[in-house]
C-alpha cells in the first residue's frame, strides 16, 4: 500500500521556462497542507474512423498538462527584510517581490515579466514533477483562525516517476498567528475599523495554457481582482455600502497580521470598488453585512500590496 499522507512537496523557481530547476528537499521544501493533484488532464481528439462494425474510436491525449492546489499558513519570515519560504510561491503567480534589506518585504501584482517554477510532489515513491508552472492564490483570513495563502498551480506535464523521497528542510517556515483583536490589530474599510468576521482576497489570476506551434507554456492571461469581508452592519450615517456601491466609490482596505518585528504582515488594498450588497446575514444574533468589492488599479499594478515587516 502506497499511503496518501506520505507526501513531500518541493518548489523552485525557473530560471529558463519549463527547464526544470531541480528543487532539493534542503532548500525548496514546502509546508503545505490540503494537497490535491490531478496529475494527467488534458483533451482527447477522436480520430472518427470508417470501420464495418459497432464499437469505441480509438483517441490521442493531447494538450497533457497537471494541477496541483494546496494551503500554506501565512507567516512571515520573523526577520524584516528577509522573504518567507513562500516567496517564490507568490512570485510564480504574477507577483514582484522587492526586498528592503533588515527594512520590509514586498509583494505586488505585475502585468509583465511572469515568472515560471518546477514542483515536485512525492506521494510515497512515486514522484510527480511539473514544469513552467503557474498559478493562482487567494489570501484567506478568518476570526480566530490561522490565515492561509491558498494556491492553484498549473504545469506541464511529465511522466510520474519512481523515486527515493528526499530529507526535508522546513525551519525557514514559522509557527503562524491566529486572527484576533490582539494579533491582528488593525482591520479598517474605509478608514473605519469594523467588526468583522472575515476578509479574503482573491488575486482573480487567468490561467491559459498554450499548446500551439512553436510554444507549449502556460501563461497569467489576465487578472480581475475581489475581494469580500463580512462585517458587523453599523448606522448608514456612520458607513453606507449601499450608497458608496450606487455611486462606484471605492473604499481603502488596511489588515495588519502581527505585533512584532519580523512576524507583521499587511494587506493594503488601496482602492476597492464597492458591489451591490444584495443580502444581509447574521452572526451570533449580530446583523452583518457580506461586503464584495473590486480591487481597481491606481497608476498600474498596485491594486494591492502584501507588506511583511
Amino acid at each position: 500500500m502506497i499511503r496518501w499522507n506520505s507526501k513531500v512537496l518541493l518548489l523552485k523557481l525557473e530560471t529558463t521556462y519549463g527547464t526544470d530547476a531541480a528543487p532539493t528537499g534542503a532548500a525548496d521544501a514546502v509546508l503545505a497542507k490540503n494537497i490535491s493533484l490531478s496529475p494527467m488532464k488534458g483533451e482527447k481528439v477522436q480520430r472518427e474512423l470508417d470501420k464495418a462494425h459497432l464499437g469505441a474510436d480509438p483517441s490521442i491525449l493531447t494538450g497533457l498538462h497537471s494541477v496541483i492546489s494546496f494551503d500554506i499558513e501565512l507567516a512571515p519570515s520573523g526577520t524584516a527584510g528577509t522573504a518567507p519560504a513562500w516567496g517564490a510561491l507568490l512570485r510564480c503567480c504574477g507577483m514582484a517581490e522587492t526586498i528592503v534589506a533588515t527594512t520590509s518585504v514586498t509583494y505586488n501584482p505585475v502585468t509583465d515579466g511572469h515568472e515560471s517554477a518546477t514542483v515536485y510532489l512525492w506521494v510515497g515513491a512515486t514522484l510527480y514533477a511539473l514544469t513552467g508552472v503557474r498559478g493562482a492564490v487567494k489570501l484567506e483570513t478568518n476570526a480566530q483562525g490561522i490565515p492561509y495563502l491558498k494556491f492553484e498551480l498549473t504545469g506541464l506535464f511529465n511522466m510520474p516517476t519512481e523515486q527515493p523521497q528526499p530529507t526535508i528542510v522546513t525551519t525557514s517556515w514559522k509557527k503562524p498567528k491566529v486572527a484576533s483583536a490582539t494579533n491582528t490589530p488593525t482591520y479598517t474599510i474605509g478608514g473605519l475599523a469594523l467588526v468583522a468576521n472575515s476578509l479574503m482576497l482573491d488575486a482573480g489570476i487567468q490561467i491559459e495554457k498554450r499548446f500551439l506551434f512553436n510554444v507549449d507554456e502556460i501563461i497569467i492571461a489576465d487578472r480581475s481582482e475581489t475581494v469580500d469581508a463580512k462585517v458587523d452592519a453599523v448606522a448608514l450615517t456612520t458607513f453606507n455600502p449601499f450608497q458608496k456601491a450606487n455611486d462606484g466609490a471605492t473604499v481603502a482596505i488596511q489588515m495588519v497580521h502581527g505585533t512584532t518585528a519580523g512576524n507583521i504582515a499587511t494587506l493594503d488594498i488601496p482602492a476597492a470598488e464597492m458591489q451591490a450588497l444584495d443580502s444581509l446575514e447574521e452572526s451570533q444574533k449580530a446583523k452583518q453585512w457580506p461586503l464584495s468589492m473590486v480591487p481597481l488599479p491606481v497608476a498600474g499594478n498596485d491594486q494591492w500590496t502584501l507588506t511583511l515587516t
